[in-house]
């Protein structure tokens, strides 16, 4: 049945007749966003973090207010990750749902014109007619195999796959982010002045290569190019705010 196959992502549905909204969203549908939650999440704690600490580094303030920056930029933006990507795919799972019902209640009050459509489709695959008429009587037989099939190609959408747990991508954000924002942070907490700037920036450069590298294993590209690339970007990034720090130069303020 549908549900045994996406379990939890969904709620069981099965061709009906009921009532539902006139309008269709558009489809959409994806794979779970933990992993790609969480090596974004340790690029974008990183790079915002360490631009933020290099901008205030840059104005030549007293260590606490480097500190207290970072820390600050740390929280801010681990919790925005987290909701903003909680948010995200909650939503996309609740159109996924929709979309669902909605298909489901077109088989079972159109199931000619589904039938049609989902042969058309077959057909402009390069399915031979007779082969395309065929398969989808088969499919057809099932209500369960015929909605999760018009999912699919109809609609886009991997019922297999399901959009995974908001809640599992917006814990992966907010720890990924934190740790990413934590790094170019640990030397200003230990230490201070320009030893702790230079160490924050090569713990900062080493961690933005891996993670680029890591990158690569969604992507297909060579480690050595993602890496740099992700390296050359943050690198841009810290130098700009560290810049517009040295702009309002303030001195040695104190807290």
């Amino acid at each position: 049945m549908l549900r045994g196959r996406i379990r939890n992502r969904t709620p069981e549905v099965r061709p009906h007749a009921g009532p539902v909204p006139e309008d269709r969203p558009s489809p959409a549908g994806g794979k779970s966003g933990a992993l790609r939650a969480a090596i974004f999440g340790v690029n974008d704690g990183l790079v915002s973090n360490l631009s933020l600490i290099m901008g205030v580094t840059g104005a030549n303030v007293n260590n606490t207010f480097i500190v207290v920056a970072g820390v600050a930029g740390l929280l801010a933006g681990a919790f925005s990750m987290g909701a903003g990507e909680y948010i995200s795919m909650r939503t996309q799972r609740e159109v996924f749902e929709r979309l669902i019902h909605l298909e489901a209640h077109e088989l079972a009050t159109e199931p000619e014109e589904e039938r049609e459509e989902l042969i058309e489709i077959y057909k402009n695959k390069g399915v031979p007619d007779d082969v395309a008429e065929q398969l989808v009587e088969v499919l057809h037989r099932d209500p369960d195999l015929a909605l999760e099939t018009h999912a699919r190609e109809e609609l886009g959408l991997d019922p297999e796959e399901g959009l995974g747990s908001p809640w599992s991508a917006a814990a992966s954000s907010f720890v990924t982010f934190a740790f990413g924002a934590f790094v170019p942070l640990l030397p200003f907490m230990i230490g201070s002045g320009t030893a702790a700037a230079l160490a924050s920036i090569a713990a900062s450069g080493v961690t933005l290569f891996t993670v680029g590298a890591l990158i690569s294993i969604l992507t297909g590209k060579r480690f050595y190019v993602s890496g740099a690339r992700m390296l050359f970007v943050g690198a841009i990034a810290a130098a700009v705010t560290y810049g517009a720090g040295r702009l309002f130069h303030v001195g040695s303020a104190t807290l």
